[in-house]
């Protein structure tokens, strides 16, 4: 079953002095997005990312196109109670303790009573945050504040969450950590559908992700089909320090790291990289394709969408 179910939406604002240029920030999308997995929506700023993720949440009402969210319409208002949502920039009330403001966003999501006192003290504590429940907002730093705002997203246990650049302004731990949160989301049978442009990220945890620019989808896929090309490159590790002349004549870029040589060469100079390592009496220990990373597939898909701007990947 699809969680997420994007049916033609698009969005285009009125700009200009008289507001009478059209401006299309969202193209018509169709996307589906499969219960309990974790799907990745990447795109440089600009892109239409914000934009599809608050039409969805029905902050922004689309120009064109429907969609849904677990079969019921994004305008059904009992929908709302099976979602959760981090935007980019959320604002809290700073003169707020963090428990406050949880209970504040508990109760505004139909959350009461012990149940309520319950699940505050819980979220705390799997956003690494179970001893600052007391202390005002004002005193949180950044990344913080941001795992307050992941908080108050999964607080009422929602069915899908929707994350708009959850690891902004955290520092490596706390992006580690968020990671391993939206890992336990997935496991609970949840669906997270989470906006980034921080690539390593989408790559580690993403079953599929989305390319969107210039307001148009350009690919969708599973990471590791959108990355299975080669480069017409290999790379060759030996043991050693050394690196012969004839191996660097051939292109390599070399590498040398404690007692083992890197080195990434055109494929059509791996026979003869080879035989002079057989001459050398070098002793290998790995020679495997080199292949295309999540971040080098999205540069390149972002260049050919600039040169053929209308058209679908």
């Amino acid at each position: 079953m699809n969680a997420i179910e994007i049916l033609g939406l698009e969005k285009t604002y009125s700009v200009g002095f008289w507001r009478k240029r059209p401006k299309c920030a969202l193209r018509p999308l169709h996307l589906n997005v499969e219960e309990g997995e974790i799907f990745g929506f990447l795109g440089p700023n600009g892109a239409g990312k914000t934009t599809t993720l608050k039409m969805l949440m029905g902050l922004v009402f689309p120009t064109g196109g429907s969609a849904r969210i677990l079969g019921m319409d994004i305008n059904d208002s009992t929908v709302k109670a099976q979602i959760g949502f981090l935007p980019e920039q959320p604002y809290f009330y700073d003169y707020l303790t963090a428990r406050e403001l949880l209970e504040y966003y508990g109760r505004l999501s139909g959350v009461v009573g012990k149940d309520l006192s319950g699940r505050v003290e819980k979220v705390l504590g799997r956003v690494g945050l179970p001893d600052v429940g007391g202390v005002q907002l004002r005193k949180f730093s950044k990344g913080m504040l941001q795992r307050v705002g992941i908080a108050q997203a999964i607080l009422h246990e929602p069915k899908v969450v929707f994350f708009d650049e959850p690891m902004s302004g955290l520092d490596p731990m706390g992006r580690r950590e968020v990671r391993d949160l939206m890992e336990q989301l997935k496991a609970e049978g949840k669906t997270v559908f989470f906006s980034t442009h921080i690539l390593s990220d989408a790559e580690a945890l993403c079953d599929r992700v989305a390319v969107i620019h210039l307001g148009e989808l350009r690919a969708v896929g599973a990471v590791a089909d959108l990355t299975s090309g080669v480069q017409g490159k290999v790379e060759i590790i030996w043991e050693g320090t050394s690196v012969p002349a004839s191996i660097k004549a051939l292109g390599a870029e070399c590498h040398i790291t404690g007692d083992t040589v890197r080195a990434v060469l055109p494929e059509e100079s791996q026979d003869l990289a080879l035989d002079v390592l057989r001459r050398e009496r070098l002793r290998l220990v790995s020679l495997v394709p080199v292949r295309t990373t999540l971040e080098q597939y999205f540069v390149e898909k972002l260049k050919r969408s600039e040169k053929t701007v209308g058209s679908l990947a």
